[in-house]
């Protein structure tokens, strides 16, 4: 392994300690300093709330954690998931899809924290165009996330890199013809 994929798998383990550490340290100020789990609401911008929600589920609400069995299930399913994120992240040798991947467990770590102590996510950014709501409410981590799978998807979608190993055309010789 090369110094620079040393490097790389380093850097991408510091952002995913990062967005995990920034992500409890908000979470930490809207609930305790800002009370907001008391007040519910915060009007801050035009198109910017914060919104106190305590999410049960996974993305987008979903396998609701209804009693305690089920709410280690999902802290064992979501470890899981950080699990084959880590392993793919040590995997990668290119520091964008490591730094995408390393979002993606950040931000996994900083809502597992969540639910292992709490028993639920707690969401507080609440983004809207007057009463129009493009996103449900969410937190760093969700942030984190949806972004380190967006450049997941444009790198795999728009990205062609070249293998170092591939063929490379030659040029043709005198009496040869192109097939």
């Amino acid at each position: 392994m090369s110094q620079a994929t040393t490097r790389n798998r380093l850097i991408g383990l510091g952002i995913a300690a990062f967005i995990a550490a920034v992500d409890q340290a908000v979470k930490w100020l809207v609930v305790g300093p800002l009370e907001l789990r008391q007040v519910r609401h915060i009007d801050l911008l035009p198109f910017f709330d914060l919104t106190y929600t305590e999410n049960r589920g996974v993305s987008l609400g979903m396998l609701q954690a209804t009693n305690m069995e089920m709410r280690w299930l999902l802290v064992l399913l979501t470890a899981g998931i950080a699990l084959v994120v880590f392993v793919w992240m040590m995997r990668e040798r290119k520091l964008a899809d490591i730094a995408a991947l390393a979002l993606i467990l950040g931000g996994a770590i900083g809502n597992i924290v969540d639910r292992w102590d709490l028993g639920y996510v707690i969401d507080y950014a609440d983004f809207h165009i007057g009463t129009f709501r493009p996103f449900l409410i969410f937190n760093i981590a969700d942030a984190a996330i949806t972004i380190g799978v967006v450049i997941i998807l444009a790198r795999s979608l728009l990205v062609r890199e070249k293998d170092d190993n591939s063929e490379k055309p030659r040029p043709f010789e005198a009496g040869e013809t192109e097939q």
